[in-house]
């Protein structure tokens, strides 16, 4: 299934499969001037090309390899031959098949591995250009795409909500917040978030701001628990109520300990050391 709408020159294409009538989650693409910023699941990889056909397509970039960013890549490159663009971490993780728990099977389904480009500094279009800002955090290789004149940002899943309450293991919120700091360092009149989550936030300097400071204080409360013997299972009662539900639907890879833990080791640091040197933003201005 896929709903359009449209923001400004930017047509926000939301995906989901449909089980029962019903969509289970939205995931969202973005289609500007030629430029594609993620494909969506495999589920919904026919709908996506079909719909793709006959516009302006000339290139696509995928924020970062999960199956819900890349599952229409194949059909993309057979069908309109245009180029791919990843960063280097998430290349080799787009050409292999990848390991998926049942929830991500049940709701994305498994890419087929794709080979994709290393994507360059500044992704350039017809009427527009993008700093390509590398953003860790919630997994390696991932990338955000920043139009400064615009002030459109296509964030992929560096931001979901200002007040987390569950993360992947994996996940990292000391570099998420460095990276939404990387983000807010580059001084534009608005700055408006494309999320992959499909909220397009107008706001998005405000929510960003949100999103670090509640994550600090997080931090700086959990740490105090912690000084005072909690353990990782107390803290998370005590500032949550408990684990979310999300822990059991997904297999125990969405938890709040997760939150927990990575906010716990969370490191107070002035300066970030994501942060752009002022050479290497004036090299990014497009």
């Amino acid at each position: 299934m896929i709903e359009v709408n449209q923001f400004e020159e930017v047509t926000q294409i939301k995906m989901s499969r449909v089980i029962d009538g019903v969509p289970i989650y939205w995931v969202s693409a973005y289609l500007v001037d030629g430029l594609l910023v993620d494909t969506g699941c495999s589920y919904t990889a026919e709908e996506l090309a079909a719909y793709l056909n006959g516009r302006n397509l000339d290139m696509v970039v995928n924020a970062h390899f999960h199956e819900d960013h890349i599952g229409c890549n194949y059909l993309i490159k057979d069908r309109f031959n245009v180029d791919i663009y990843a960063h280097p971490e998430s290349i080799p993780l787009i050409g292999a098949k990848t390991f998926l728990y049942p929830y991500q099977e049940t709701v994305w389904g498994y890419p087929v591995p794709t080979e994709v480009k290393p994507i360059p500094d500044v992704i350039r279009t017809e009427h527009f250009g993008y700093a390509v800002i590398e953003t860790p955090g919630h997994s390696v290789g991932h990338v955000a795409l920043l139009e400064q004149e615009k002030g459109w940002c296509f964030s992929g899943d560096i931001f979901s909500r200002e007040t987390l309450k569950f993360i992947r293991p994996e996940e990292n919120m000391g570099e998420t917040i460095q990276s939404i700091k990387r983000l807010l360092d580059f001084k534009t009149k608005r700055l408006v978030l494309f999320t992959s989550v499909g909220k397009i936030i107008e706001d998005g300097r405000s929510a960003l701001v949100k999103c670090i400071d509640y994550l600090e204080d997080l931090s700086a409360k959990a740490k105090n628990l912690k000084s005072k013997g909690r353990t990782v299972e107390e803290i998370v009662q005590d500032l949550f109520g408990g684990e979310h539900t999300f822990a059991q639907l997904t297999n125990g890879q969405y938890t709040t300990k997760n939150l927990v833990c990575s906010v716990l080791e969370m490191e107070e640091m002035a300066v970030s050391n994501f942060s752009l040197s002022s050479n290497r933003r004036e090299e990014l201005q497009v």
